[in-house]
C-alpha cells in the first residue's frame, strides 16, 4: 500500500514538473520549440528550476498536511494549509482559487460562492481535481471519500462540476487501491456520467483548465497509454493546461503502477522528493488506522 501511495504522490509531482514546461503552449508550438518533451527540464512560462513543481503539487500536499493535522475532520486544517501556501508567494495560483483567497474571511464555502458570482458563474476549473487525490489515499470508506472529495472542492470552487469530477476521480483511485484494473475502474465509475465514452479518439475539446475538458483528456491518456511515462509525456506534449492534466493523470497511473515502477530519472529529479516520501508515510499510517477502526 505504501508503494501505491508513494506512486500516486510522485505521479502528481512528476506530471506537474514535466508538463509545466509546455503549459499555455499549443501542440504546434511545443513541436516547434522542443520537438517532443520527454524529460523534466524546467523553464516554461514560469521559468521553473530543474525538478521544480507548481501549484498542482503544492495544493495536493496542502490537502495531505490538512488531513495529517486532523484526519477526523480535516477541512479547517486544509484551509490553514492553503493560507500558509498562499503566504509563501507562490509562482502560480489558479483563477478561482485566487478569487476565493481574496474573498476569504472566516468561511471558505461562502468565499467560494462569492468568487463564483464575481466571475460571472465561472468556477468549474480543474484546480480542485488536481489536489483531491490524498482524500482517497487516506481513507477507505467510500462515503467519507465522497464527502471530503466534494467538501475540499467546494472550499474554492463553487461549481458542482468541479466537485463531481473529484468524486469520480477518487472513486477510481479507491478501486486502484483495492487492486482493481485501471481500465475496469475507469469504465465502472464513468458509466452513466457525462464522461462515458470509449476514448478511442481524442476528446473533441481543448486540453484547457475547464474541469470537464481536463477530465476527458485525463481519461483519454489513461485509457490509451500502457506506461506511466507514456501517460505524462502524452499529456505534456499537447500543451494547454499540460502541467495539471499530466499531474492528474500521473497521479492515477502512479497509483496503479506504484513508486518502484516509476522512471527513476523522473522521481530523483523532483526537488521536494523528501517531502513527498514523508507525506506518503503519514498517509499510509492514517489509512491503516482508518481501516482498523
Amino acid at each position: 500500500m505504501l508503494d501505491k501511495i508513494q506512486g500516486a504522490l510522485f505521479g502528481v509531482a512528476i506530471g506537474d514538473a514535466l508538463g509545466a514546461t509546455t503549459e499555455f503552449m499549443s501542440k504546434e508550438e511545443v513541436i516547434e520549440e522542443y520537438g517532443k518533451v520527454t524529460e523534466i527540464i524546467g523553464g516554461g512560462v514560469w521559468g521553473l528550476k530543474y525538478g521544480e513543481t507548481t501549484d498542482d503539487t503544492a495544493m495536493t500536499l496542502a490537502v495531505v498536511k490538512g488531513i495529517m493535522s486532523n484526519s477526523n475532520n480535516p477541512i479547517e486544517e486544509i484551509g490553514k494549509q492553503f493560507r500558509h501556501w498562499e503566504n509563501t508567494d507562490p509562482i502560480d495560483i489558479g483563477i478561482s482559487t485566487r478569487a476565493t483567497f481574496e474573498n476569504y474571511e472566516d468561511d471558505w464555502f461562502h468565499a467560494a460562492e462569492k468568487a463564483h458570482h464575481q466571475q460571472g458563474g465561472l468556477s468549474a476549473g480543474n484546480g480542485t481535481l488536481m489536489r483531491c487525490l490524498p482524500v482517497s489515499l487516506a481513507y477507505s470508506d467510500l462515503k467519507k471519500i465522497d464527502e471530503l472529495s466534494e467538501l475540499q472542492s467546494k472550499m474554492t470552487h463553487f461549481d458542482d462540476l468541479a466537485a463531481e469530477a473529484c468524486v469520480i476521480y477518487n472513486r477510481i483511485a479507491k478501486r486502484l487501491l483495492e487492486n482493481e484494473n485501471l481500465h475496469t475502474a475507469i469504465h465502472t465509475e464513468i458509466k452513466n456520467t457525462r464522461y462515458k465514452s470509449n476514448y478511442v479518439e481524442e476528446p473533441d475539446c481543448p486540453p484547457d483548465g475547464y474541469v470537464v475538458h481536463t477530465m476527458k483528456w485525463v481519461l483519454y491518456w489513461l485509457l490509451n497509454c500502457d506506461s506511466f511515462e507514456d501517460v505524462v509525456v502524452g499529456a505534456t506534449n499537447m500543451g494547454g493546461d499540460s502541467d495539471t492534466i499530466a499531474a492528474i493523470a500521473g497521479g492515477l497511473k502512479g497509483l496503479e503502477v506504484g513508486f518502484k515502477q516509476l522512471p527513476l530519472r523522473y522521481a530523483n529529479t523532483i526537488l521536494i522528493k523528501k517531502d513527498l516520501l514523508d507525506c506518503a508515510e503519514k498517509l499510509n499510517e492514517i489509512r491503516n488506522r482508518d481501516i482498523t477502526k
